[in-house]
């Protein structure tokens, strides 16, 4: 701003005021002063009105009768030429009328202004004084309530890199050897990337570039890296154990991202599962966080992002060809753990990899499925999978002949790779 110095500066809350001040104090000394200057020049006219109403009949003569009355009227009275001046620019009948009562009453108001007047511009303390009551009464006049609330303000912290990002939407794509990179965008296809000699597409999650991309790996920990920090699509990529610590042969299986209270479906082919919170996947060390325990023989499953807990169902269909599908609030919520038995296999048969899940999903009521057995497909819409729908826990029912050994499934047009 451009203060009394005339120069612009920055200006903090107490300077700003106290040079506020010392204007405040110049006009108000200013106005005062024009005033008593006025006063003063009132008093000394009214000296020759006076004068002029005490010699009312001489007076009216020299008018009359002098070639030049101003200098006349000066010489027999020794006023001044202002009191002369004043005394002629009265009409001829009202200078008849003056009236001394009225002329010393207006000397008097005049003189005690004038005292107030000079008390004030020769006290600082008086005008100060009389600056906080002429500000206070134009608060209460002209004041109305503060339109801005007054709001106490946490401590100020200094920005972190991902509050500073552009946020822009991101697919994260994972190979089958475990190689990772995102992609600009939701409409990508990664199965037309390019990959490495002997490697190719396995999985791939949607989510914004400044949230956490957690990455499974086959023993049931979770790794978090920033979406933003990964390799651009444009290239091959880089495998995830470049920037984490897995244990010694450990595979990553699956991958997600969304916002930390997100529910996402954990589970394992032996047929236990649970649903977590994203936020309880974050790790911020290398070596992960464990959070699926696996029975023997169990292998982790893709995680799947859940919309509705309490309203969506959960889909399991075996090796053998056999389904089940019922509410996925018969899951518990665990931050981690083995979690509850989705499918009824035998530990036995998963032990020895003879019976075990081969896909599972998350799907709404009016969600239409298809499953995919080698070159066939076969569609079941929302009637159709009521005759799969059991407890939780069972075996589940037979898929119809040629559709057994099931290779993916996809729910409402969006392919889940198993």
């Amino acid at each position: 701003m451009i203060g009394i110095n005339k120069r612009p500066q920055v200006k903090n809350i107490a300077s700003l005021l106290k040079e506020w001040i010392q204007f405040r104090t110049l006009t108000v000394r200013r106005r005062m002063q024009f005033r008593l200057d006025k006063i003063i020049d009132r008093l000394h006219i009214l000296e020759g009105l006076l004068i002029a109403y005490l010699n009312i009949d001489e007076v009216i003569r020299i008018i009359r009768q002098a070639d030049k009355p101003k200098p006349a009227l000066v010489k027999k009275f020794k006023i001044s030429d202002r009191q002369a001046e004043s005394i002629l620019e009265i009409k001829l009948r009202q200078l008849a009328k003056l009236e001394e009562i009225r002329i010393k009453a207006e000397q008097k108001e005049l003189n005690e202004e004038r005292k107030t007047l000079d008390l004030l511009l020769k006290s600082a303390t008086r005008l100060k004084t009389l600056i906080k009551k002429e500000i206070k009464a134009d608060a209460e006049k002209f004041g109305d309530k503060r339109r801005t609330p007054l709001v106490a303000r946490e401590e100020a912290k200094a920005f972190s890199e991902t509050e500073l990002l552009l946020i822009e939407p991101v697919t994260i794509v994972l190979s089958e050897r475990g190689w990772m990179r995102a992609a600009k965008g939701h409409d990508v296809d990664p199965s037309s990337l390019q990959y490495k000699s002997g490697d190719s597409f396995k999985l791939a999650a949607l989510g914004k570039s400044n949230q956490l991309a957690i990455f499974m790996d086959s023993t049931g920990r979770a790794y978090s890296l920033p979406a933003h920090s990964l390799p651009s699509a444009r290239g091959q990529g880089e495998p995830v154990s470049g920037r984490v610590n897995p244990p010694s042969g450990a595979t990553f299986e699956g991958v997600i991202i969304g916002d930390d209270d997100a529910d996402v479906l954990l589970a394992c082919d032996a047929g236990y599962g649970f649903v977590a919170k994203i936020g309880d996947l974050i790790s911020k060390n290398k070596s992960g966080k464990n959070i699926l325990r696996l029975p023997k023989g169990g292998q982790v499953l893709p995680a799947v992002m859940v919309n509705d807990y309490t309203q969506d169902f959960i889909l399991a269909i075996s090796n053998e060809g056999r389904m089940l599908m019922f509410p996925l609030s018969e899951l518990p919520r665990l931050a981690k753990g083995k979690g509850n038995k989705i499918m009824n296999i035998p530990a036995a048969r998963v032990a020895d990899r003879i019976e075990f899940v081969v896909a599972l999903t998350v799907l709404a009521t009016d969600d239409t499925l298809t499953i995919h057995a080698g070159r066939r497909h076969h569609n079941l819409k929302p009637a159709d999978l009521q005759h799969y729908r059991g407890e939780r826990g069972r075996r589940g029912s037979k898929l119809p002949r040629g559709f057994q050994n099931v290779d993916r499934i996809e729910v409402a047009g969006k392919a889940q790779l198993e």
